[in-house]
């Protein structure tokens, strides 16, 4: 399995991003799909998940309103809608994936196997 990570950029504060995470190697409708994100000099903290199913979503409470996650399966291929975006959103953004994660578990890195190499989000003021 790998992941590819893509979108990621400068953006003015206010403005909006749409990251990528391309699986390929096996079909992504049977992983779930986090993102995660670490900004400089701070740990790597969850953002967002999505359940293989598509049936359940969560959202860290720090971007709650502001972000959506979504996939297609049919294009191997999960999201990260940003929008309202804020200085401290950023970060360098990651995507994981798992075939094996619980639904009490979508927001652990732990719980993830596969992850992409990352992509800089920066949000100017």
């Amino acid at each position: 399995v790998q992941l590819q990570a893509s979108g990621g950029g400068l953006v003015q504060a206010g403005g909006s991003l749409r990251l990528s995470c391309a699986m390929s190697g096996r079909p992504l409708s049977s992983y779930t799909v986090g993102w995660f994100r670490q900004a400089p000099g701070k740990e790597r903290e969850f953002v967002a998940a999505i359940r293989w199913s598509g049936g359940h979503t969560y959202i860290a409470d720090s971007v709650k309103g502001r972000f959506t996650i979504s996939r297609d399966n049919a294009k191997n291929t999960g999201y990260l809608e940003m929008n309202s975006l804020k200085p401290e959103d950023t970060a360098v953004y990651y995507c994981a994936a798992d075939a094996s994660v619980i639904l009490s578990s979508m927001r652990y890195e732990a719980a993830y196997e596969n992850w992409g190499q990352g992509t800089l989000v920066t949000v100017s003021s």
